[in-house]
């Protein structure tokens, strides 16, 4: 498998059944901000993301927001979600990813890292042993930053297929 390549990619957060949670075998759920439960920036979840992550802890999954951006954005969207964060995670290199792991009590096997990044949490996910959900960028980024992991990201998502209830599942 490429580093690249997520385990299974959804175009938003809440598309993102339990059931299918649970059928990967997921225990823990590493969730990302931009793009994932808020536009970059915003400090205005997306409809319906809150309710999810409700739901998803009512099912028995452990759950932690893990960012690269710094406590004054993470931190006050953590607390409208009620759930503990790791900000300046430095996603893909092992800082914060292995810092959550342990803070959880989780085996990386059992984890699922959601985000909407190539180069920061697939790759993130998959160089740790983890499971990965690319979701679809709510948003262009203004950033050059930003617009250059875009243009490299995009043969990658050119081979993704979208997942679909029915569709195989990858367990390990």
């Amino acid at each position: 498998m490429s580093w690249f390549m997520p385990t299974i990619a959804v175009r938003k957060l809440i598309d993102i059944p339990i059931s299918l949670l649970h059928e990967m075998g997921v225990e823990a759920v590493f969730l990302d901000v931009d793009n994932t439960i808020a536009l970059h920036g915003s400090m205005t979840p997306f409809e319906g993301t809150v309710e999810w992550t409700h739901k998803v802890r009512e099912a028995g999954i452990k759950m932690i927001i893990l960012s690269n951006n710094l406590k004054k954005r993470v931190g006050p969207l953590a607390e409208k979600f009620d759930l503990p964060y790791i900000c300046f995670s430095q996603k893909p290199f092992p800082l914060g990813l292995p810092y959550a792991k342990k803070m959880l009590g989780i085996p990386p096997k059992k984890i699922v890292l959601i985000g909407d990044q190539i180069f920061t949490d697939v790759l993130g996910a998959n160089w740790h042993g983890m499971k990965s959900i690319l979701l679809v960028p709510a948003q262009e980024e203004g950033g050059l930053s930003f617009r250059f992991r875009r243009t490299i990201e995009k043969p990658v998502r050119r081979k993704i297929t979208f997942w679909k209830p029915g569709d195989p599942v990858r367990k390990d």
